[in-house]
């Protein structure tokens, strides 16, 4: 990344962006979510199998967060010049303009695909509407910059609430007119405690991560409350993963055995976390964590179609 420079072809430095903060592979969950989201939004139905059209679907729900990215580069970019000089965007590589005619291109698709999808305005373009206003008050901090930015907890679940209109925008792709069920709220409910512990997860750091000017729950909370916040996320989400199982009627012993399985990886990686606070730490915790939140999406998918 280095040896980019202003002459460097635009799609390169795009992509250097890209790999620093929106890296390709994090589409895998987007994927996943809307997959997941598909399968209960169709529970029951006569044709419940994925369709030609969930490829588009999981291109919507990348593009989304994509969006939710660009969004945050404004919102940060005059503190992460300070704190993060070195990142793509701090350099000029890629300007926030550039940012922001991708986020343009990605409202139009998703606000097109909507209109489609409603033959007009209908629950889906609604459910995108309020998924975008939630976004921008988002951008604004709710007008409480300062006031959110001494409470992260409570900025965090304020961020977090995104999730469950989320998953209401992605139902309504994949099944339009489809009526509001217990598992969607149960899914809905589970998108949010998956948000809030990877991203509590995320920004419990190492003594050696850790910067005056940049907040963390575990300079809040300190380094073992921290990490026992998030064992208690973990907990929580491996009882939705598992209710919603329930709520479809797919629950059995071997879908339930994966579920703990990878719930006990990411509870044993917290577990040294506490013993030894450090930044690898961290990141074993920030994998093991997505690893338990994939897990739990994919056997619900897996259930529904085998």
């Amino acid at each position: 990344m280095n040896e980019l420079s202003l002459q460097s072809p635009w799609s390169k430095r795009f992509m250097a962006w890209m790999h620093e903060r929106f890296p390709l592979q994090n589409a895998l969950l987007f994927f996943i979510l809307y997959v997941t989201t598909a399968s209960v939004a169709r529970a029951g139905l006569p044709s419940s199998s994925l369709h030609v059209w969930d490829i588009m679907g999981c291109m919507l729900s990348w593009s989304f967060f994509l969006l939710l990215r660009i969004f945050d580069e404004h919102k940060d970019y005059e503190r992460d010049c300070v704190n993060f000089p070195g990142r793509v965007l701090q350099r000029g590589l890629i300007r926030l303009v550039d940012l922001k005619v991708v986020g343009v291109v990605a409202v139009l698709v998703q606000s097109g695909m909507a209109l489609y999808r409603d033959r007009g305005i209908g629950p889906t373009t609604e459910s995108w509407l309020l998924m975008i206003f939630w976004a921008s008050l988002m951008t604004k901090e709710f007008f409480v910059a300062d006031w959110l930015n001494r409470h992260l907890t409570i900025y965090a679940f304020s961020h977090m609430l995104i999730m469950p209109l989320v998953v209401l925008w992605l139902a309504a792709l994949a099944q339009p007119g489809h009526v509001g069920s217990m598992s969607l709220h149960v899914l809905m409910i589970l998108a949010l405690v998956s948000g809030f512990c990877f991203e509590i997860t995320r920004k419990t750091k190492g003594p050696e991560e850790e910067r005056p000017s940049v907040d963390s729950y575990s300079r809040i909370f300190g380094y073992r409350n921290a990490g026992l916040i998030v064992m208690v996320l973990v907990l929580v989400m491996l009882l939705l993963q598992v209710l919603l199982l329930g709520t479809l009627g797919k629950q059995s012993w071997m879908a339930t055995l994966v579920i703990m399985m990878f719930g006990l990886q990411a509870l044993v990686a917290l577990i040294q976390y506490l013993r030894a606070p450090s930044q690898q730490a961290r990141e074993r915790n920030e994998k093991s964590v997505a690893l338990a939140m994939l897990a739990g999406y994919a056997v619900v998918v897996a259930a529904m179609f085998f």
